[in-house]
């Protein structure tokens, strides 16, 4: 079994390579090549949360599980409050392959899969991005938006304003004015929006969001969790990474309990990659991609991680 350790990631995948990772992945689950297991996921007490997300992609001979989560006591011991690892499996004999450290393959997955969706659904005139949420994981969401449309302006909110300079700095460094604002005002200036947060309750509201925009909801992948208000994706064409995951944990979840939306409203973001669904119909056409994270993402930008590791020769090898 090959040990890919988190300190030799950043290396070894670049924004690049999980941007295609992923969306090859996307386009795999729509053609049926792909597919999720059910996810695992419980809560520890006292805030910390654990779980697993896991699949098969037969197209990428790729099976494997990521295991992790959320434990809020870690940054006062100097490590990062998301853990994970990823493990991988011969899909033919069921041994393992390979362990590789999963914290920064979760951020810069999600990113790729936002970006991804921008990529395929804003329009093609998009020029300010708004941004709801600064924590670590808004700084790889900018950057990620930024290689996909050429945005001249980034407008930004976070329900504690005291973190937006560090959004700040990350938009200075690719060039883009940078500015903090009321959610009013980031609805009627931004033409993509990208939420990023890990809200009890909508902080984004219909009424926020003007015809044409193009939202991003990363945050939510929880039971309770909710960025937008339902009447919003009532109002949106729908898309996700997977319908099954959106309904039950993702940002749909409201908009379904209310009887807003079904299941059949929303369209995965593969079968647009894939060529199997049409995106974005008109340039006033909002649309919304509601991404939950899924486990192929983690085992498609871990084996790109392997093989880069393997390629270079610096893959530790262990018997088990």
């Amino acid at each position: 079994m090959l040990i890919i350790p988190e300190a030799l990631i950043a290396d070894l995948v670049t924004p690049e390579d999980a941007f295609a990772a992923v969306e090859a992945t996307f386009a795999a689950m729509a053609r049926g090549e792909a597919c999720n297991f059910p996810v695992v996921r419980e809560a520890l007490g006292e805030g910390r949360q654990y779980g697993f997300k896991s699949g098969l992609d037969r197209a990428g001979r790729t099976l494997g599980l990521k295991a992790g989560g959320y434990f809020p006591g870690n940054a006062a011991k100097g490590i990062a409050n998301h853990q994970s690892t990823v493990c991988l499996f011969d899909p033919e004999t069921g041994r393992p392959t390979a362990m590789v450290g999963g914290n920064l393959l979760t951020a810069l997955r999600t990113a790729a899969a936002s970006a991804i969706s921008i990529d395929r659904l804003a329009r093609q005139d998009a020029k300010v991005l708004g941004m709801v949420g600064a924590g670590h994981q808004a700084a790889f969401q900018l950057r990620a938006a930024a290689r996909v449309r050429r945005f001249e302006k980034v407008v930004a909110w976070n329900l504690h304003p005291e973190m937006l300079p560090r959004l700040g700095a990350v938009a200075a460094e690719l060039g883009l004015p940078f500015e903090a604002v009321s959610l009013d005002r980031l609805g009627a200036e931004a033409d993509v929006i990208v939420t990023i947060t890990s809200s009890p309750a909508a902080a984004l509201l219909d009424a926020h969001v003007r015809p044409g925009t193009h939202l991003a909801c990363m945050g939510t992948d929880t039971k309770g969790k909710q960025e937008v208000e339902p009447a919003l994706l009532a109002r949106a064409r729908l898309f996700t990474d997977e319908v099954a995951q959106s309904v039950s944990i993702g940002e749909t979840q409201h908009a379904i309990a209310a009887g807003l939306i079904a299941a059949a409203d929303i369209t995965p973001l593969g079968a647009v990659i894939a060529g199997l669904a049409e995106g974005r119909r008109s340039d006033r056409e909002i649309t919304l991609f509601d991404g939950t994270g899924v486990g192929l993402q983690d085992l498609a930008v871990a084996q790109a991680a392997v093989s880069r590791a393997v390629e270079r020769g610096i893959a530790r090898k262990v018997e088990i």
